[in-house]
Protein backbone atom coordinates (compact mmCIF):
# COMPACT_ATOMS: atom_id res chain seq x y z
CA UNK A 1 0.00 0.00 0.00
CA UNK A 2 1.66 3.14 -1.36
CA UNK A 3 1.27 5.94 1.91
CA UNK A 4 -0.02 9.57 0.91
CA UNK A 5 4.02 11.05 1.33
CA UNK A 6 5.42 8.50 -1.05
CA UNK A 7 2.31 9.27 -3.74
CA UNK A 8 2.75 13.14 -3.08
CA UNK A 9 6.44 12.42 -3.93
CA UNK A 10 5.96 10.45 -7.29
CA UNK A 11 3.49 13.33 -8.40
CA UNK A 12 6.36 15.72 -7.50
CA UNK A 13 8.68 14.24 -9.25
CA UNK A 14 6.42 13.41 -12.61
CA UNK A 15 5.37 17.40 -12.59
CA UNK A 16 9.25 18.37 -12.61
CA UNK A 17 10.04 16.51 -15.36
CA UNK A 18 6.93 17.12 -17.16
CA UNK A 19 8.00 20.83 -17.00
CA UNK A 20 11.52 20.12 -17.88
CA UNK A 21 10.47 18.24 -21.14
CA UNK A 22 7.36 21.46 -21.63
CA UNK A 23 9.49 24.10 -20.88
CA UNK A 24 11.21 24.29 -24.47
CA UNK A 25 8.38 23.44 -25.88
CA UNK A 26 6.48 26.09 -24.48
CA UNK A 27 9.18 28.61 -25.29
CA UNK A 28 9.37 27.97 -28.62
CA UNK A 29 5.94 28.69 -29.03
CA UNK A 30 5.77 31.74 -26.96
CA UNK A 31 8.52 32.87 -28.90
CA UNK A 32 6.10 32.24 -32.51
CA UNK A 33 3.15 33.82 -31.24
CA UNK A 34 5.27 36.86 -29.73
CA UNK A 35 5.83 39.92 -31.86
CA UNK A 36 7.72 40.12 -35.39
CA UNK A 37 11.01 40.85 -35.73
CA UNK A 38 9.95 44.33 -36.91
CA UNK A 39 7.96 44.94 -33.72
CA UNK A 40 4.28 43.93 -35.61
CA UNK A 41 1.56 42.49 -33.34
CA UNK A 42 2.72 39.09 -34.20
CA UNK A 43 0.91 36.06 -32.97
CA UNK A 44 -0.69 33.99 -35.72
CA UNK A 45 0.17 35.74 -38.30
CA UNK A 46 3.80 34.95 -38.18
CA UNK A 47 3.41 31.40 -39.42
CA UNK A 48 2.06 32.51 -42.90
CA UNK A 49 5.59 34.50 -42.62
CA UNK A 50 7.63 32.57 -42.20
CA UNK A 51 5.98 29.56 -44.51
CA UNK A 52 6.24 32.03 -47.60
CA UNK A 53 9.62 33.73 -46.44
CA UNK A 54 11.55 30.06 -45.65
CA UNK A 55 9.50 28.70 -48.54
CA UNK A 56 8.70 25.61 -46.67
CA UNK A 57 5.80 24.64 -49.13
CA UNK A 58 8.81 23.06 -51.78
CA UNK A 59 10.35 21.17 -48.20
CA UNK A 60 7.52 19.93 -46.94
CA UNK A 61 6.20 18.35 -49.69
CA UNK A 62 9.87 16.78 -50.26
CA UNK A 63 9.33 15.60 -46.84
CA UNK A 64 6.24 14.29 -47.11
CA UNK A 65 7.37 11.97 -49.95
CA UNK A 66 10.67 10.54 -48.45
CA UNK A 67 9.14 9.77 -45.38
CA UNK A 68 5.97 8.26 -46.55
CA UNK A 69 8.00 5.84 -49.22
CA UNK A 70 10.82 5.44 -46.62
CA UNK A 71 7.72 4.47 -44.17
CA UNK A 72 5.74 2.28 -46.81
CA UNK A 73 8.62 0.55 -48.23
CA UNK A 74 10.73 -0.32 -44.88
CA UNK A 75 8.03 -1.27 -43.14
CA UNK A 76 6.90 -3.91 -45.48
CA UNK A 77 10.36 -5.30 -46.25
CA UNK A 78 10.55 -5.26 -42.03
CA UNK A 79 7.29 -7.02 -41.53
CA UNK A 80 8.78 -9.54 -43.97
CA UNK A 81 12.74 -10.16 -42.76
CA UNK A 82 11.01 -10.13 -39.63
CA UNK A 83 8.55 -12.63 -40.50
CA UNK A 84 11.37 -14.64 -41.47
CA UNK A 85 13.94 -14.22 -39.03
CA UNK A 86 11.29 -15.19 -35.84
CA UNK A 87 9.41 -17.89 -37.29
CA UNK A 88 11.57 -19.88 -39.69
CA UNK A 89 14.85 -21.30 -40.05
CA UNK A 90 16.72 -19.04 -42.05
CA UNK A 91 20.00 -20.70 -43.70
CA UNK A 92 22.94 -18.07 -42.26
CA UNK A 93 20.42 -16.84 -39.82
CA UNK A 94 23.42 -16.45 -37.37
CA UNK A 95 25.33 -14.59 -39.96
CA UNK A 96 22.58 -12.93 -41.78
CA UNK A 97 20.55 -11.11 -38.72
CA UNK A 98 23.80 -9.70 -37.23
CA UNK A 99 24.36 -8.17 -40.82
CA UNK A 100 20.84 -6.15 -40.67
CA UNK A 101 21.86 -5.19 -37.06
CA UNK A 102 24.85 -3.43 -38.32
CA UNK A 103 22.48 -0.55 -39.59
CA UNK A 104 22.02 0.04 -35.97
CA UNK A 105 25.27 -0.12 -34.82
CA UNK A 106 26.84 2.27 -37.19
CA UNK A 107 26.56 6.09 -37.34
CA UNK A 108 25.50 7.57 -40.63
CA UNK A 109 28.52 9.97 -40.09
CA UNK A 110 30.37 6.94 -40.89
CA UNK A 111 29.14 6.03 -44.16
CA UNK A 112 27.63 9.47 -45.19
CA UNK A 113 30.89 9.91 -47.74
CA UNK A 114 31.25 6.72 -49.04
CA UNK A 115 28.09 5.58 -49.63
CA UNK A 116 27.90 9.76 -52.08
CA UNK A 117 30.94 7.99 -53.87
CA UNK A 118 29.07 4.92 -54.84
CA UNK A 119 25.47 6.30 -55.34
CA UNK A 120 27.15 8.95 -57.36
CA UNK A 121 28.77 6.05 -59.55
CA UNK A 122 25.09 4.86 -60.40
CA UNK A 123 24.02 8.93 -60.97
CA UNK A 124 21.77 9.32 -58.02
CA UNK A 125 22.98 11.79 -56.27
CA UNK A 126 20.64 14.97 -56.37
CA UNK A 127 17.89 12.56 -56.75
CA UNK A 128 14.68 11.39 -54.39
CA UNK A 129 16.15 7.98 -54.63
CA UNK A 130 19.38 9.39 -53.47
CA UNK A 131 17.42 10.56 -50.12
CA UNK A 132 15.25 7.96 -49.53
CA UNK A 133 17.51 5.02 -50.85
CA UNK A 134 19.69 5.05 -47.96
CA UNK A 135 17.25 5.80 -45.50
CA UNK A 136 15.16 2.81 -46.33
CA UNK A 137 18.39 0.27 -45.65
CA UNK A 138 18.91 2.29 -42.13
CA UNK A 139 15.18 1.62 -41.23
CA UNK A 140 14.30 -1.54 -42.70
CA UNK A 141 17.37 -2.47 -40.07
CA UNK A 142 15.74 -1.15 -37.25
CA UNK A 143 12.70 -2.37 -38.44
CA UNK A 144 13.77 -6.17 -39.20
CA UNK A 145 15.02 -6.08 -35.53
CA UNK A 146 11.83 -5.13 -33.86
CA UNK A 147 9.52 -7.15 -35.86
CA UNK A 148 11.94 -10.42 -34.97
CA UNK A 149 11.22 -9.75 -31.83
CA UNK A 150 7.35 -9.40 -32.16
CA UNK A 151 7.14 -12.64 -34.15
CA UNK A 152 9.04 -14.51 -31.69
CA UNK A 153 6.95 -13.36 -28.70
CA UNK A 154 3.46 -14.98 -31.02
CA UNK A 155 2.59 -18.28 -29.66
CA UNK A 156 4.14 -21.26 -31.90
CA UNK A 157 0.60 -22.82 -31.57
CA UNK A 158 -0.96 -20.52 -33.67
CA UNK A 159 1.04 -21.25 -36.16
CA UNK A 160 0.78 -24.51 -36.11
CA UNK A 161 -3.03 -23.87 -36.34
CA UNK A 162 -2.86 -21.98 -39.00
CA UNK A 163 -1.20 -24.54 -40.97
CA UNK A 164 -3.32 -27.33 -39.60
CA UNK A 165 -5.89 -25.46 -41.65
CA UNK A 166 -4.32 -25.52 -44.62
CA UNK A 167 -3.01 -21.98 -44.46
CA UNK A 168 0.59 -20.89 -46.03
CA UNK A 169 3.32 -19.13 -44.44
CA UNK A 170 1.91 -15.99 -46.93
CA UNK A 171 -1.55 -16.53 -45.46
CA UNK A 172 -0.08 -17.37 -41.79
CA UNK A 173 1.48 -13.61 -41.74
CA UNK A 174 -1.18 -11.20 -43.50
CA UNK A 175 -3.93 -12.77 -41.59
CA UNK A 176 -2.95 -14.45 -38.07
CA UNK A 177 -0.06 -12.89 -37.07
CA UNK A 178 0.34 -9.29 -38.63
CA UNK A 179 -3.66 -7.95 -37.06
CA UNK A 180 -2.88 -8.92 -33.56
CA UNK A 181 0.01 -6.76 -34.26
CA UNK A 182 -0.94 -3.57 -35.15
CA UNK A 183 0.54 -2.01 -31.93
CA UNK A 184 4.15 -3.75 -32.96
CA UNK A 185 4.06 -2.18 -36.54
CA UNK A 186 2.28 1.24 -35.74
CA UNK A 187 4.90 1.32 -33.33
CA UNK A 188 7.56 0.73 -35.78
CA UNK A 189 5.67 2.98 -38.08
CA UNK A 190 5.90 6.19 -36.06
CA UNK A 191 9.49 5.74 -35.12
CA UNK A 192 10.96 5.32 -38.97
CA UNK A 193 8.53 8.82 -40.04
CA UNK A 194 10.01 10.27 -37.25
CA UNK A 195 13.41 9.50 -38.17
CA UNK A 196 12.88 9.86 -41.87
CA UNK A 197 11.79 12.96 -41.14
CA UNK A 198 13.68 14.29 -38.94
CA UNK A 199 17.07 13.31 -41.02
CA UNK A 200 19.43 16.03 -42.01
CA UNK A 201 22.52 14.44 -43.02
CA UNK A 202 21.47 12.23 -45.31
CA UNK A 203 19.53 15.29 -47.51
CA UNK A 204 22.46 17.59 -46.79
CA UNK A 205 25.13 15.15 -49.04
CA UNK A 206 22.67 13.70 -51.06
CA UNK A 207 20.93 16.42 -53.12
CA UNK A 208 21.63 20.24 -53.65
CA UNK A 209 19.02 20.99 -55.69
CA UNK A 210 16.96 23.30 -54.10
CA UNK A 211 13.71 21.57 -54.77
CA UNK A 212 15.42 18.47 -52.95
CA UNK A 213 15.69 20.36 -49.83
CA UNK A 214 13.38 18.67 -47.17
CA UNK A 215 12.08 20.19 -44.19
CA UNK A 216 14.84 20.35 -41.55
CA UNK A 217 17.32 21.36 -44.23
CA UNK A 218 14.95 24.62 -45.25
CA UNK A 219 14.95 25.41 -41.75
CA UNK A 220 18.86 25.07 -41.67
CA UNK A 221 19.16 27.71 -44.71
CA UNK A 222 16.36 29.42 -43.24
CA UNK A 223 17.74 30.12 -39.77
CA UNK A 224 20.94 31.23 -41.94
CA UNK A 225 18.92 33.95 -43.01
CA UNK A 226 17.33 35.04 -39.55
CA UNK A 227 20.46 34.75 -37.33
CA UNK A 228 19.21 38.10 -35.68
CA UNK A 229 15.12 37.77 -35.58
CA UNK A 230 14.19 34.75 -33.46
CA UNK A 231 10.22 34.91 -33.89
CA UNK A 232 10.19 33.61 -37.58
CA UNK A 233 12.61 31.48 -36.96
CA UNK A 234 10.75 29.93 -34.18
CA UNK A 235 7.39 29.71 -36.44
CA UNK A 236 9.69 27.97 -38.99
CA UNK A 237 10.43 25.34 -36.16
CA UNK A 238 7.04 24.89 -34.85
CA UNK A 239 5.61 24.35 -38.91
CA UNK A 240 8.36 21.93 -39.37
CA UNK A 241 7.82 20.22 -35.97
CA UNK A 242 3.98 20.00 -36.35
CA UNK A 243 3.89 16.58 -39.15
CA UNK A 244 5.67 14.24 -36.05
CA UNK A 245 3.36 15.97 -33.55
CA UNK A 246 0.17 15.07 -35.27
CA UNK A 247 0.70 11.87 -36.62
CA UNK A 248 2.24 10.67 -32.76
CA UNK A 249 -1.34 12.22 -31.87
CA UNK A 250 -3.35 10.33 -34.15
CA UNK A 251 -1.40 6.88 -33.76
CA UNK A 252 -0.17 7.91 -29.83
CA UNK A 253 -2.99 4.61 -28.64
CA UNK A 254 -1.52 2.22 -30.47
CA UNK A 255 2.46 3.92 -30.10
CA UNK A 256 1.96 3.43 -26.52
CA UNK A 257 0.26 -0.15 -26.73
CA UNK A 258 3.37 -1.28 -28.57
CA UNK A 259 6.13 0.04 -26.65
CA UNK A 260 4.53 -1.31 -23.65
CA UNK A 261 2.83 -4.76 -24.45
CA UNK A 262 5.48 -7.56 -25.39
CA UNK A 263 6.66 -6.00 -28.96
CA UNK A 264 9.92 -6.45 -27.68
CA UNK A 265 10.24 -9.20 -26.11
CA UNK A 266 12.49 -12.59 -26.70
Amino acid sequence: MISHTERSANYAILLLFAAIALWPILTILGTALGPDDAGGTGGLANFPAAWEEGRFGSSMLTSIAVSGFVVAVAGVLSILAGYAFGTMRVPGAAVLFPLFLLGLMVPTEVIVVPLYFDLRTFGLTNTFWGIALPQVAQSVAFGTFWMRAYFRSRPQSLIEAGRLDGAGSWRILWQILVPPGRPAIVTMVVLTFMWTWNEFLIPLVMATDESLRTAPLGLAFFQGQHTSGLTLLAAGAVIVAAPVVVVYLFLQRHFIRGMLEGAVRE
